[in-house]
Order: C-alpha cells, then sequence, then structure tokens
C-alpha cells in the first residue's frame, strides 16, 4: 500500500495522486517506486480526500513546519483533495503549504484554479523543464498541444495571487538552456530555482 505522507530531507511530502498529464522524459516514477521515506508511491487506488485528510490529522509533524504536495503524480490532477488537505494543513495543523507543480492545473481542471489555490497554498513551485515550447513538448511531453503556453500562463496568473512563486529547472539541462531558462524567469519576474538532478 502506498504511502500518502511521506518524508524526504526536511520536509513532509503528500502523495495524493497517481494521475498525470505528463510523461516527462526524466521523471523518477519510471527508475524506482519509491522517494524518500515511502517504500512505494505507486496507490493502488488514488486515495479520497477524506483519507488524505484523516493522514495529515494523525500524523506527527514535530519539527516540520511546512507541507508539500508532490508525489508520483500531479496533484492538480486531483484538485478536490489538493484543496481539502491544505485547508486541514493550515487551519489544523498550522503548517505552511507548498504545491509543486508542473503548471497544467487550469488546462487540466478547464478553469482558472489560482483563486482557490491562493486561500490554501502558501509556496507554488512549477517546473519548467525546458526554455522554449519545442524543447517542453521534447522533454516535459504533456497530452496537451499547448502545454508551455498554458503552463506559463497559470504562473503568471499564480503570480498575482499568491505570494511565493518560483520556476524549478533541474541542473541536468545544457548550459545554454539554463541560461534562457533564467532570462524567461527575469521577463516573468518569476525567482528560478536550480535543483540538483538525484
Amino acid at each position: 500500500m502506498a504511502d500518502i505522507l511521506y518524508t524526504y530531507n526536511d520536509s513532509v511530502y503528500a502523495n495524493i495522486t497517481n494521475r498525470c498529464n505528463c510523461r516527462c522524459t526524466f521523471c523518477i516514477r519510471s527508475t524506482r517506486d519509491g522517494v524518500g521515506s515511502a517504500d512505494t508511491l505507486w496507490h493502488q487506488k488514488n486515495p479520497t480526500a477524506e483519507e488524505v485528510v484523516e493522514a495529515i490529522r494523525n500524523y506527527d509533524f514535530t519539527g516540520f513546519n511546512e507541507l508539500v504536495f508532490c508525489g508520483y503524480g500531479e496533484p492538480t490532477c486531483a484538485l478536490d483533495v489538493l484543496l481539502a488537505a491544505a485547508k486541514v494543513a493550515k487551519e489544523e495543523k498550522h503548517l505552511k503549504t507548498r504545491l509543486n507543480t508542473n503548471g497544467l492545473g487550469n488546462k487540466e481542471n478547464k478553469k482558472d484554479i489560482v483563486p482557490e489555490l491562493s486561500g490554501v497554498i502558501d509556496t507554488v513551485s512549477i517546473s519548467l523543464n525546458a526554455p522554449d515550447k519545442k524543447k517542453y513538448q521534447e522533454v516535459t511531453r504533456p497530452i496537451f498541444d499547448d502545454g508551455y503556453d498554458e503552463m506559463i500562463d497559470f504562473a503568471r496568473k499564480c503570480k498575482g495571487k499568491i505570494s511565493d512563486v518560483r520556476w524549478t529547472i533541474v541542473d541536468v539541462l545544457p548550459a545554454e538552456d539554463i541560461e534562457a531558462c533564467k532570462k524567461l524567469a527575469a521577463e516573468t519576474g518569476i525567482a528560478l530555482r536550480i535543483r540538483h538532478y538525484t
């Protein structure tokens, strides 16, 4: 049975769905079953909002001040679960909340979800993956033809309503792509975090 909550480095993570609208070439889902304290993050059946909320209520967060929504799926593919769980994390556990996302939540849910997120999410971290549409489609392989444009639009909307928004890329990108990502970050006014690939 998959873990709903697991620890990795200094944070607690919530693995709320295995659904994803991308098939990233570098995704760790294709190389291992678990991360951090989790032996497996593959749900036999995606958890309900009630199951995730119960897991949060029963978890001892001593020593942790943030809950990160990031598992073996895209959290915005389970929007109702995400919103309910983040609300409990903030109001009952007094945690900061972070959403690690591919930025396709608006497209996935066919509406602007940012106003709903802004009420329960403190930080949004968006996987940029590539500096332009062509490379993005090749690396991220979203099910949507306009994934890159949707991601940029989502980030801009988040910046207007959520105080901490950031792009992330992994340091395996070619140097010229990293420079192009830095330029995009400057143009959008959104900070860029370069993560080390592990």
